[in-house]
């Protein structure tokens, strides 16, 4: 892939290009339209340098509504017109049409209407004599000389290197930078639907080209949410006045994890394999016990939010409802609780309210 922005100083320059763009030692140069034409054709088309010397007069056709629009209309081409290119037999198949900008279409058009007739010639990839498009003074333009004319004058026009790190700017370039931007677009082409557009007879030979960006890869991992999916927040309580007189440093508890029906004062909460579902255990206070209205009523309480990671069990838990639950509570029969004792040993029985979790959303809030 040629990099983005030297890829848009390229189309500027492409579609700005003048007469004096392309001096030469004799004076003589190809006629402007011709020379328009033939850089926005390696600018848009994403075909092959050899192809693009091989297009035939008459390669581009409109419809509109699905209709075919003819070519000696006068009337004006809709807004939302459809330009469609064909594109001669090639290296890996078949003639095909496929879509193309508009603006392609209306550069080969202005060629088209000032190009001198031309005798046909042979094209030897099908052995037919044709009338071919990039033609003048009954010679065809060769197939080097987007290579050799057109790159090197878009990079002198646009102010930027003819090489990059990895290399040259060449003809077959572009068709790997069309290819991947068309890939990694907002609303993004299919790799069988660009496999079509390319010519390709098979989607292994498309994936060479739709590489991924890392932009496209960034949102898609962000889309994924894994660090959601894997990580809950939960609320919790910090008693401000026993970290500041020390009691925390002796033991007391100084963090009240909120579990929906109860506190949870075991420091290492996070840890702890019963915290979805609750063994009771000594860390526990009922919130409808005296204890846990006095906790609720402190004024020195500061409310926090922690993060917890989820184990597969416990992601379950939160996104299959009850059922995930109960076969969590049956595992953790016989598993001991911070306290000491098992959910069996003390004599609970195998139900329990779902943690009050919420998803972790990262990012800027409206």
């Amino acid at each position: 892939m040629i990099a983005d922005d030297i890829w848009a100083k390229l189309l500027w320059a492409g579609l700005n290009v003048e007469l004096g763009d392309l001096p030469t030692a004799d004076g003589r140069t190809y006629p402007v339209e011709l020379i328009r034409a033939i850089t926005l054709t390696w600018l848009f088309a994403g075909q092959r340098s050899d192809e693009i010397a091989r297009f035939r007069v008459g390669c581009i056709r409109w419809q509109h509504d699905g209709l075919p629009i003819p070519g000696d209309s006068g009337e004006v081409l809709a807004r939302d017109a459809v330009c469609l290119l064909d594109v001669p037999t090639h290296k890996t198949g078949t003639a095909f049409t496929k879509p193309v900008d508009p603006l392609l279409g209306q550069a080969i058009e202005a060629w088209q209407a000032v190009r001198p007739a031309q005798p046909p010639m042979l094209d030897s990839k099908t052995g037919e004599y044709a009338d071919f498009l990039f033609a003048h003074r009954a010679r065809r333009v060769a197939k080097h000389y987007i290579n050799t004319a057109i790159i090197p004058m878009l990079c002198r026009k646009a102010g930027v290197p003819s090489a990059d790190v990895r290399g040259s700017i060449t003809s077959h370039r572009a068709r790997s930078t069309i290819a991947s931007q068309l890939y990694n677009a907002k609303e993004p082409m299919t790799l069988f639907e660009l496999q079509e557009w390319l010519g390709h007879r098979t989607p292994e030979a498309t994936a060479h080209y739709a590489k991924i960006t890392p932009n496209t890869l960034a949102r898609a991992y962000q889309d994924a949410g894994y660090f959601a999916r894997n990580v809950r927040t939960i609320e919790v309580l910090v008693d401000r006045d026993a970290v500041a007189s020390g009691a925390a440093a002796r033991g007391e508890p100084w963090q009240y994890y909120d579990l929906g029906h109860g506190w949870c004062t075991y420091t290492f909460f996070e840890q702890c394999q019963h915290r979805m579902a609750c063994a009771r255990c000594d860390f526990y206070t009922p919130k409808d016990s005296s204890k846990g209205q006095l906790q609720e009523a402190k004024d020195n309480l500061q409310k926090m939010l922690a993060a917890i990671p989820l184990t597969d069990d416990e992601q379950a838990a939160v996104q299959d409802g009850q059922l995930a639950l109960d076969r969590l509570l049956g595992r953790l029969a016989d598993v001991p609780t911070p306290a000491g004792p098992t959910p069996h040993e003390l004599g609970h029985p195998p139900t329990a309210t779902m943690l009050p979790i919420v998803e972790v959303r990262q990012g800027r809030g409206d």
